[in-house]
């Protein structure tokens, strides 16, 4: 009778912790990865720009400083908000890009172009 009850208690345990796994994993894949790469007016990678991303729901703004071939990543975006993106370097910037919570990639791309001053 204790063996049972043992194995009933194991079996109970590992199956809790399974589950609890899904519900974590299913709560990671409800938010979104947005990445692209920051470049010049010749379409050269631009390293060490500063992209910004603004939440425009709570205005909360996130920087990554560009790595390798100008590319940058944000993770544990919220799909049902939009952001706005723009990247500065040298003291000019481009344009402001909008990812919208209608876009419903999990990843989208968007890439950034800093043009010279005029």
């Amino acid at each position: 009778m204790t063996r049972r009850f043992i194995l009933a208690a194991v079996t109970l345990i590992c199956c809790a912790s399974l589950a609890l796994a899904f519900q974590k994993k299913s709560d990671d894949d409800k938010l979104r990865i947005v990445q692209g790469s920051v470049t010049d007016a010749q379409d050269n990678a631009i390293v060490g720009a500063v992209v910004q991303l603004k939440n425009t729901k709570t205005l909360q703004v996130r920087s990554f400083i560009t790595q390798d071939k100008g590319s940058y990543q944000f993770h544990g975006l919220d799909p049902n908000v939009d952001y706005s993106l723009k990247a500065e370097f040298q003291g000019t910037s481009s344009s402001v890009r909008t990812l919208s919570a209608f876009d419903s990639r999990k990843q989208p791309v968007i890439n950034l172009k800093i043009e010279p001053k005029k």
